[in-house]
């Protein structure tokens, strides 16, 4: 029988999934649970030490001799601080260590209760990773806690020591399950040979058994022309989807796709392998967290980003080398080592693929014809139209949003953190080391936040702004419910009466103003193809409300009539 404390029972599974067989446990009433369930598992072999100061060089004698991660549990407060020299050992000896430390409820830290401290971070850096479960209550703190008890146990793999925080509740003591539940375990393929530990985790043959295969490519440096080809080769067998963040040719509509299609599960994948950094589109977040049998992720960090909520498995390599290795799949040309057989037979995808092709297709066409009046859409449109030549930057909320609608080349845009703050400097920054001009298409919040990047005496004619101002954060017309709160226009959108010019004036910047269409096109035309010595800013004022009705109608057309 195993405890009623699902973090410990998430924990125990995971354990035995990654290969664990041994663990040093240390007395004591918090980590209880944590021990019984150890002693419980049949996969796993328990060797008691009371003195954790000397259970923590136990377990590294045992990592070193065993060549596999070995856990050291030990109890609530300063025991953990004990396995500080062990660790530290351990760290500076590339040996896997699992600390496994029982907690308090994180409300009683601080509070004068007994055995407590801030465990989390105790160990400091000599943990590769350190993570704290949460006792969960719902479905998406349970995929937590699976997420991170994989994190931890796929650094401790990689001879990094790892520390998993694991607080529980009174009463401690009842031990009523009679078995442990299957939980998802994340694979990792190493960078040195990544194409036979795809072949070796199975992974290779999930992708060529998948009918409905996918591949997302979220934020990337400049795509050569290789992968191009490789990207092209791909969208012969699998939907491939990406934003304008990801390619040199911009984004794909599917957006536009995912909005019209609603609940539609025919367009849902069975195999995704999900490229690159972050993606802008909400919409896709939600409809590939409905579930995806199997799911890979590129990282090139080596940690996991679990997107979608449901990644199998973690290639820590590049995105061109591993979307290379699948083109080679498709071509039947695979490299297999002499020890790896697999059948690389694939399955026929063309249905799939033909309902995102014909979905997308649909989409671009109703996105080219749709006519928007004076609007920031109506300016994005223009200035996307007429763009040739150059580096743009868009700032984040409405402005790359928009870019995602309009934009048929590469986009930088701040997405790391998705913060509004720094975009005007980090394009100004940009134009500041290359010739070519470099234009920002940006928000007026973002602007006069970041204003101090005019104030800059290395800037010159090659950079240009494009900005976006309707007086307020306009993306916050745009959240439902929001319209309900007497307080959105003044203090969620920081509703003002604020212009450029001023600004233009005391740093030297050609300044534009545009109110109605016309202005705006020949003020777009002119902030492409104007010659100047400094910098120019086109300032576009136009209304919020209109701003978000446009929007609206743009989404509304998409539908299928």
């Amino acid at each position: 029988m195993y405890s009623n404390k699902e973090n410990v029972n998430i924990l125990t599974a995971l354990l035995v999934a990654h290969g664990i067989h041994h663990a040093v446990v240390c007395p004591g009433s918090r980590n209880a649970a944590i021990v019984h369930n150890l002693n419980e598992c049949p996969d796993i072999t328990c060797y008691p030490v009371t003195d954790e100061r000397s259970a923590g060089f136990y377990a590294l004698g045992m990592a070193q001799a065993l060549k596999e991660p070995v856990v050291v549990c030990v109890t609530s407060g300063t025991a953990l601080l004990n396995l500080a020299p062990a660790v530290a050992e351990a760290c500076y000896q590339h040996q896997r260590i699992v600390v496994i430390s029982a907690d308090r409820p994180p409300q009683w830290i601080d509070q004068l209760d007994g055995q407590t401290l801030p465990q989390p971070d105790a160990l400091g850096r000599f943990v590769k990773k350190a993570v704290s479960l949460p006792e969960p209550r719902n479905d998406e703190e349970r995929w937590y806690c699976n997420r991170l008890v994989n994190e931890a146990l796929i650094s401790a793999w990689l001879r990094k020591p790892a520390l998993i925080n694991v607080p529980i509740s009174e009463p401690l003591f009842n031990f009523e399950n009679k078995e442990l539940q299957e939980q998802r375990m994340i694979c990792y393929a190493e960078p040195s040979n990544i194409f036979a530990d795809i072949v070796e985790n199975g992974l290779a043959e999930d992708f060529c058994h998948a009918c409905k295969p996918m591949i997302v490519i979220g934020q990337y440096g400049m795509i050569d022309d290789e992968l191009i080809r490789v990207i092209d080769k791909l969208k012969e067998h699998v939907v491939v989807l990406y934003e304008s963040l990801s390619h040199p040719q911009g984004g794909i509509a599917f957006d536009e796709v995912l909005q019209r299609i609603g609940d539609d599960e025919r367009y849902l994948p069975d195999f995704l392998l999900y490229c690159g950094d972050s993606i802008v589109s909400k919409r896709l977040k939600k409809f590939l967290r409905k579930g995806v049998d199997c799911v890979w992720e590129v990282t090139e960090d080596g940690e996991i980003h679990d997107t979608f909520m449901c990644v199998d498995a973690v290639i820590d390599g590049s995105a061109s080398t591993v979307l290379c290795n699948f083109s080679e799949i498709l071509s039947h040309e695979p490299f297999i080592d002499e020890y790896i057989e697999t059948d690389f037979t694939l399955q026929d995808t063309s249905e799939f693929t033909r309902l995102w092709h014909t979905a997308i297709m649909s989409q671009e066409e109703a996105r080219r014809t749709f006519i928007p009046s004076f609007s920031q859409m109506a300016t994005v449109k223009c200035f996307e139209g007429l763009f040739c030549e150059g580096i743009v930057h868009y700032a984040n909320s409405t402005a790359i949003r928009l870019a995602n609608i309009y934009a048929k080349h590469y986009v930088y845009c701040n997405r790391g953190v998705n913060g509004i703050e720094g975009s005007l400097s980090t394009a100004a920054g940009f134009s500041c080391v290359t010739e070519e001009k470099v234009f920002c298409v940006i928000g007026d919040l973002s602007f006069f936040y970041d204003q101090n990047a005019l104030w800059n005496q290395n800037l010159r004619g090659n950079f240009r702004i494009l900005l976006l101002n309707n007086g307020k954060g306009g993306i916050f017309n745009m959240l439902k419910g929001l319209e309900q709160s007497p307080a959105r226009d003044k203090f969620v959108s920081a509703e003002h009466h604020t212009t450029a010019e001023g600004i233009c004036q005391q740093n030297d910047v050609v300044y534009l103003k545009a109110t109605n269409m016309e202005e705006m096109q020949q003020g777009v035309d002119t902030l492409l193809n104007i010659e100047s010595g400094r910098p120019v800013l086109l300032e576009v004022l136009t209304d919020a409300e209109e701003d978000e009705r446009v929007f609206r109608d743009y989404y509304r057309s998409l539908r299928v009539k």
